[in-house]
């Protein structure tokens, strides 16, 4: 590790919106160094005298300030509780430089690019759909976003915004687990890229010639994703290799 990446950076809350009881967003004011859309910091505060910190994925563009984060207080752990406790003007610390692979660097070009997450995994995607780029590579995008409940979909009026500015090119699919919505998928990820019912909702089929895919959030969904997808013929992307699947795992 460089020193510059081992430098932590004095952190000013510009702004926290609490969109549930457990949801919330925080905007940190921060002079980290440029980052690249996908990637994530580190977040830390002193607790007795320690350092507690934990890896966030960055929400907001390469390019904005301040930077967003999107935190969900009990599943992200003490961490996260805490930062849910500050107020605009408090202060914590971040790391000087950005890290992760999770970008389009990662992808190979193609036809569609299938962007799934759970939960506050929806975060880099939204980073990288913020940005110009993904918008110019990809013919069609899907943004896959589950949640347990209807109140937990955030930033609901971006998705909107794009549907509107992209309408032949952007395809949102929304799951939701423990109620029944209408136009959306009741059920989880991995279970409709078995029997089909995202390809159908989306209208676009998935395909070894055309289709990218991300995966993002609960451990257990990209696992089980990541499995089903496997079954199909999707490989794995990797430095050696060009595949199908580029994946991260939160928590």
């Amino acid at each position: 590790m460089t020193q510059a990446q081992d430098q932590w950076l004095k952190a000013t809350v510009v702004s926290k919106v609490h969109r549930t009881n457990n949801l919330f967003s925080l905007r940190l004011d921060a002079p980290i160094a440029d980052f690249k859309a996908g990637q994530y910091i580190s977040i830390g505060l002193k607790v007795d005298g320690n350092l507690i910190e934990q890896p966030y994925s960055i929400l907001s563009a390469p390019g904005q300030s301040p930077l967003e984060f999107f935190l969900y207080t009990n599943l992200d752990g003490e961490l996260s509780s805490l930062l849910g406790e500050l107020q605009p003007g408090d202060h914590a610390t971040v790391k000087a430089q950005a890290e992760g692979g999770f970008t389009l660097d990662a992808v190979p070009s193609c036809k569609d690019l299938w962007l799934l997450a759970t939960g506050t995994g929806v975060a880099p995607f939204l980073s990288i759909l913020q940005q110009g780029d993904v918008w110019k590579r990809f013919e069609r995008i899907v943004l896959v976003y589950a949640v347990r409940l209807w109140e937990d979909l955030g930033y609901e009026p971006l998705i909107q915004q794009w549907l509107t500015e992209h309408p032949e090119q952007f395809k949102f699919v929304p799951f939701v687990s423990r109620e029944k919505v209408d136009n959306t998928i009741h059920g989880h990820i991995p279970a409709s890229l078995s029997n089909g019912s995202l390809e159908r909702m989306a209208g676009i089929e998935l395909s070894h010639d055309d289709s990218q895919l991300m995966l993002c959030g609960n451990p257990g969904m990209v696992q089980d994703a990541v499995a089903v997808l496997e079954e199909k013929g999707f490989t794995l992307n990797g430095p050696e290799q060009k595949g199908h699947i580029t994946h991260e795992s939160y928590w």
